[in-house]
């Protein structure tokens, strides 16, 4: 056998193996993200975001919502903290927002939070345009 077969067949084992790592690790990704996607939480998040008035106000009716959703949810016994990112598609413009929601006692998951930038402001959609609490100085 040839030095150039060798050189060939340990390539082409080298690149099967290498098909074999990228079709495993891409499944793992796609995986964390499908599951991500498709939970309670999420459905939630976009459910707050479809209807949340100052959202629609700023980017018109939400028509659709990005192909990945990122974060992380975190569930231990009966609670559960999650945090959201997901690309909203509005009639007007498209933004990036973060949804916070908790469940508690193995309840229904509420939105404790939810902000989107907009033009390098972030805009809380639970309390909207309001400025930010100044603290009172302490009384003498």
């Amino acid at each position: 056998m040839s030095t150039k077969k060798i050189i060939l067949i340990i390539g082409g084992i080298l690149a099967v193996l290498g098909l074999i790592v990228a079709l495993f690790v891409g499944g793992i990704f796609w995986f964390v993200f499908h599951t991500i996607g498709t939970s309670e939480a999420a459905e939630t998040a976009r459910t707050f975001l479809r209807q949340n008035e100052i959202l629609k106000s700023d980017i018109g009716e939400v028509k659709d919502f990005g192909s990945f959703v990122t974060g992380n949810v975190n569930v231990q016994n009966t609670d559960g903290e999650a945090t959201l990112n997901l690309k909203v598609i509005g009639e007007k413009r498209d933004v990036n927002a973060t949804v916070n929601l908790s469940y508690r006692n193995n309840r229904s998951w509420r939105v404790t939070g939810a902000t989107y930038n907009r033009d390098g402001q972030t805009v809380d959609l639970l309390r909207g345009y309001e400025p930010a609490a100044t603290p009172t100085p302490p009384a003498n």
